[in-house]
């Protein structure tokens, strides 16, 4: 908890019991995950905490300006929230399953940078989303592979 106290306090953020649930929780999602509001309030009454759904929304929206989670709203979804990570990654989205896959590949990064130098551009940021579906997904024949 002492991890989650300091964490909080370098973001300029007031230590609560709700906020320190909250970061466990996002914290120990597993590998790749990203989590919607729905989904941490679900764990906090999984675990018998006593935090209801609008103080799990302002207390991501809090995280967000923090700086401590980035929110991702993907097609046709609802909003996710994952850590902030010091490395850059993008994202496919399974349009089937809604699994969400982090991915990161130089050469991409590579050219997206030298398409905008290109244009006479500086890269700022970016996000790259690929919305996939299996090979041979009953889906994807039907729409000849286009979204």
């Amino acid at each position: 908890m002492a991890d989650q106290n300091h964490e909080l306090r370098k973001v300029g953020l007031k230590v609560t019991l709700p906020r320190i649930k909250i970061l466990q929780i996002l914290e120990n999602a597993p590998e790749q995950h990203h989590l919607s509001a729905e989904d941490v309030y679900k764990s906090l009454l999984d675990a018998g905490e006593d935090v209801g759904l609008a103080t799990v929304y302002r207390v991501l929206t809090q995280f967000e300006a923090a700086g401590l989670v980035v929110r991702h709203n993907f097609d046709g979804g609802h909003a996710v929230f994952e850590l902030s990570h010091d490395e850059h990654h993008d994202h496919m989205v399974c349009l089937d399953s809604g699994e969400i896959i982090e991915f990161f590949d130089e050469a991409i990064e590579r050219r997206q940078k030298e398409i905008v130098e290109e244009h006479g551009f500086e890269l700022v940021d970016h996000d790259l989303v690929l919305y996939v579906r299996p090979r041979g997904s009953r889906a994807t024949r039907m729409e000849g592979g286009k979204r």
